[in-house]
């Protein structure tokens, strides 16, 4: 790693990959509105909400094993073209006409592949090109790019989808993806050297690899399992925010999208001062405390008064900005205590178990929430979270995650 052009190449790689995540926000904003306004159908909805993460969930550890095989500049070049030629079936579909349902949901399904690619590649590059006492910031930034290409890829296809045509939208995605690929060719990364104990043939051994490095490091292992956890809690309320702003708390659409701009917001905020200032020191007080941050609003968020929505919009943007304080830093240790040659698996691992325990979470809120009413499962849910940040507390492996000579 040249010292003196870290911050250039890292600015380099990230500028492309902001304006791929924009063109691909807006394509599947407008991909999304395209389904509720022809279908208009909650059904299809779920599909497509399911379509856009099982296959990332179920591929995540495969995946991560073949980015570990190749260069990541290979895996996120692939995967960039790989998903944007995905798309361009749509603009030769549209050419006869309106475009069948079942074909945009396959193609959800299938840029999800590439996301299972893409996801582990790029995360598993930064301790390549960051120095490790700044890849806290550097996640920061990352989580900076990410957020603001999202929020402003749903604002800019609102705006874009009754005037274009999804095939023009596709267009955007293309060029979006070969601004990315030029970042990643022009800069350079350096090859990961795989160690003899690393080399396996058998693609399931290779993933047993990577498992057993991420079992060595115990607090991170602790982690893992505590962050699905969280996950099957968080994700159910976080899809339940409209039926608070509209049902609850008797606000229309423009509350309901107020507090979701309160929660993007706080996450920005967060994200960026993680950029500047870098986080905490003691991140195994630090990442249990950013789980209560989180907890403890959507608790109190569940005890509010029929005429509290504007308290409740305070309380979507503390939410907001402890996503990036445990984000950020979990990143950052993953990338500093795991070798490279296991980084592609260690991560498509953590996206897999993650994003496998928001189906669990879903299907439990749709069994509980309905009979105690939204409210009271907000309470209910955020109690549980904030118990869930003391357990982590008191396990020790997390709780002494700072340490130089960690526990194995």
């Amino acid at each position: 790693m040249n010292d003196t052009h870290w911050k250039r190449n890292f600015a380099i790689l990230w500028a492309g990959q902001a304006v791929s995540v924009l063109t691909s926000s807006i394509l599947q904003m407008a991909l999304i509105w395209h389904l509720t306004t022809t279908t208009q159908s909650a059904t299809v909805l779920s599909l497509a909400s399911l379509a856009g993460f099982l296959p990332n969930a179920v591929l995540g550890m495969i995946a991560g094993a073949l980015v570990d095989r190749v260069s990541r500049k290979t895996a996120m070049i692939g995967a960039d073209l790989f998903i944007a030629g995905v798309s361009l079936v749509l603009v030769f579909a549209s050419m006869d006409g309106e475009l069948p349902v079942w074909l945009i949901l396959v193609v959800l399904a299938v840029r999800s592949v590439g996301t299972a690619f893409h996801t582990p590649a790029i995360t598993a590059t930064a301790p390549l090109l960051v120095p490790v006492e700044e890849l806290t910031k550097s996640a920061g930034y990352t989580h900076s790019l990410q957020t603001i290409g999202f929020i402003a890829g749903t604002a800019i296809a609102s705006v874009l989808y009754p005037i274009w045509s999804i095939s023009a939208m596709v267009a955007l995605d293309v060029v979006g993806a070969v601004v990315a690929c030029v970042a990643v060719t022009v800069i350079p990364i350096p090859k990961v050297e795989r160690r003899s104990g690393s080399l396996n043939t058998n693609i399931w051994g290779e993933m047993k690899e990577g498992y057993q490095a991420l079992k060595q490091e115990r607090g991170l292992y602790a982690i893992l399992w505590t962050a699905a956890v969280f996950m099957i809690l968080y994700s159910p309320v976080n899809a339940l925010f409209p039926l608070m702003s509209l049902d609850y708390f008797g606000g229309t659409t423009v509350h309901a999208s107020i507090a979701e701009i309160a929660f993007a917001v706080g996450m920005l905020s967060g994200s960026m001062l993680i950029g500047v200032k870098g986080a905490y020191k003691n991140k195994g007080l630090g990442i249990p405390c950013s789980v209560a941050m989180m907890g403890v609003p959507i608790w109190l968020s569940g005890l509010l008064p029929v005429s509290g929505f504007w308290i409740f919009a305070v309380f979507c943007a503390v939410m907001g900005l402890s996503v990036p304080f445990y984000n950020a830093p979990t990143t950052a240790l993953y990338q500093e205590r795991i070798a490279p040659e296991y980084l592609g698996r260690v991560f498509g691992l953590y996206g897999s178990v993650c994003s496998m325990a928001m189906p669990i979470g879903l299907v439990i809120s749709g069994i509980f929430a309905d009979r105690v009413g939204t409210p009271k499962w907000f309470a209910i849910t955020g109690i549980l979270i904030t118990i869930l940040a003391v357990g982590m507390y008191l396990i020790p492996s997390i709780r002494g995650i700072d340490q130089k000579q960690h526990e194995r």
